[in-house]
């Protein structure tokens, strides 16, 4: 049995969670999220806390079990601070700004680059090369961010490019001279 399917998630006291077989709904101060569990476990509300356990000892059953409570407790934890993703931008001339919703990032290119949110998700600039990409959702924060970052992806002989706070570019060493 999954270490981290047994454990249970705790529900703080301003989270609302609504339960329909498998579907679960969770409701709180920053939004609401839901999602369709897959087959094979069985989700209980227990006082104050969401317990998910396996149908039967079926590895597919086990595979699933903490799946499901890793993506539950990332929705409680969503609705209740919320997720941030932060990028850095590196190069001359490389920036990036927020017009309305939509973010028009200048990396080296003809023309810049802009990225409309989905909803739920918002975009925040700091010193034109820090961008800040803040949402209820989990994964729908680290797929925009990684959009964000595959516009100019980090390169390794000079570092400039679009990474990821505190993502170390391995720096490769350049042509050597003749001898």
């Amino acid at each position: 049995m999954s270490r981290i399917g047994k454990k249970p998630i705790s529900v703080p006291d301003k989270v609302e969670v609504t339960l329909q077989g498998l579907s679960v709904t969770i409701k709180g101060p920053k939004g609401e999220l839901r999602r369709t569990l897959p087959e094979g476990v069985n989700i209980s509300h227990i006082e104050n806390s969401l317990v998910i356990s396996p149908v039967s000892e079926k590895r597919l059953c086990r595979e699933r079990h903490g799946l499901c409570r890793s993506l539950v407790a990332n929705m409680v934890e969503g609705v209740t601070k919320g997720y941030t993703r932060k990028l850095e931008i590196v190069g001359v001339g490389s920036r990036a700004q927020v017009k309305g919703k939509t973010l028009v990032v200048s990396a080296g290119y003809s023309h810049p680059v802009e990225v409309v949110p989905p909803t739920g998700i918002t975009f925040a600039v700091e010193n034109n090369t820090k961008v800040t990409v803040s949402g209820v959702d989990k994964e729908l924060v680290g797929n925009e961010a990684a959009k964000i970052r595959a516009i100019r992806p980090p390169e390794p002989y000079k570092g400039k490019g679009i990474k990821f706070e505190g993502e170390r570019i391995i720096r490769k060493a350049g042509k050597s001279g003749k001898k």
